[in-house]
């Protein structure tokens, strides 16, 4: 019996993989025909080239939308060697690149809920690719893959097995890149305290956050380093004006701020913004711990995650890649409506339906348009309610899993 089953998973292996990489060329073509600009790479080579130029990369103004710098200074210093290739190269390295961290990204996502085989991470990967999120990725040669990836690989390995120098590193990592992913550092810490509140060890936790903030501050140190210039103007002001990164009522911007400034026809929530960010902060941190503490990391790291996004002042539609892992996840606990659903609403392209662009019109939307731009949100707030009541009850000290 297990030489016949070795022996399927064999042809099964090779079919998959001749699906995934004709799904990646025909993605790959859809994508050339709509003539992909990778502005957002574009302006990644741009910050390379000012670091060696020793110019100011916070005075940049680049491409023909004259888009500004808008990371940390350690992402600009990651973005030097850009500009050692020409353009076309540099796009097509971009491409592949992605879809080949888009496979990575799927099968840490499967190892998370734990269905990590061979096949079923290509068939996966062959289907996500076309989800709007990892398509505007590469539409616009961005980098969210690779710091989901970054998260993923350092937490869906668990914790307090055996010591691992490298716990943290991931997380730390990434939140130096874009300072989105920093919550798991939260995350990590107040699991830890909670847990020692709790009577039990909490070292585990403690320690995996002690390591992604040795990690983020030995990177953004390196950078203030060779750019101190730059690393100072960016952590006394440009890190708090929210507005470089862009208008926080254009469509794309699946964030809860970006929802109710359209909403309430405003450029600007303010303080309405402020008070439903710090709640949803509130509620999602304990909702993600008390997963953690429950022996849930996937639930723990999903809901993480989309409350990250959630309360970003920007959570642009392709930083929702992590709509990935959430499917997956609702899929294999044996919530298949939700799955299927999520999984329509960002592969649906529904928010690019409704009047957008110059002129400004979604301060101008009606009912329909404001449902259809508030997708990723409500899919992401729904996700967050159906895994509270997905939680076990709470009982004896478990230990964390991947369930």
């Amino acid at each position: 019996m297990t030489v016949i089953a070795f022996s399927e998973t064999r042809r099964r292996v090779p079919v998959a993989l001749g699906a995934c990489l004709l799904s990646f060329a025909a993605f790959w073509a859809a994508q050339r025909a709509a003539h992909v600009s990778m502005i957002d790479l574009m302006v990644y080579r741009a910050e390379g080239a000012t670091v060696r130029a020793g110019g100011d990369l916070y005075a940049l103004r680049t491409t023909a939308a004259h888009l500004p710098s808008t990371y940390p200074p350690f992402a600009a210093l990651l973005f030097t060697p850009l500009t050692l290739l020409d353009v076309p190269s540099m796009r097509t390295l971009a491409t592949v690149g992605n879809l080949v961290l888009l496979v990575v990204f799927v099968g840490l996502s499967m190892r998370l809920v734990g269905h990590a085989r061979v096949e079923r991470v290509l068939w996966v990967a062959a289907v996500a690719v076309w989800c709007e999120p990892v398509w505007t990725t590469v539409r616009y040669g961005q980098v969210n893959l690779l710091l989901a990836a970054l998260v993923l690989w350092d937490l869906s390995r668990r914790p307090g097995e055996r010591p691992d120098r490298w716990a943290g590193v991931g997380v730390g990592l990434a939140a130096a890149v874009k300072l989105t992913p920093a919550l798991f550092v939260v995350f990590l810490l107040a699991t830890g305290l909670v847990a020692r509140l709790g009577g039990r060890d909490g070292g585990p936790w403690l320690r995996h956050a002690r390591g992604a903030a040795v990690a983020f501050a030995g990177a953004t140190l390196s950078a203030a380093a060779v750019l101190p210039y730059d690393s100072w103007r960016f952590w006394t002001g440009m890190v708090f004006r929210t507005g470089r990164v862009g208008r926080a009522e254009e469509t794309a911007n699946q964030a809860l701020r970006g929802v109710l400034a359209r909403f309430l026809h405003t450029p600007e929530p303010g303080a309405l913004w402020v008070a439903a960010a710090a709640l949803t902060a509130v509620l999602g941190l304990a909702l993600a711990i008390t997963a953690e503490l429950r022996g849930r990391r996937a639930w723990a790291v999903a809901v993480c995650a989309v409350t990250a996004l959630l309360i970003s002042p920007v959570s642009w539609s392709h930083h929702w890649v992590w709509c990935v892992p959430v499917v997956l996840l609702l899929w294999t606990r044996e919530r298949r409506a939700a799955a299927v659903g999520t999984g329509l609403v960002f592969c649906s392209y529904a928010l690019w339906w409704v009047p957008h662009g110059l002129g400004r019109p979604e301060l101008r939307q009606n009912g329909v348009d404001l449902t259809l731009s508030a997708l990723y949100t409500v899919a992401g707030v729904l996700f967050l309610v159906l895994a509270r009541t997905s939680l076990p009850r709470p009982g004896p000290a478990q230990a964390v899993t991947n369930e």
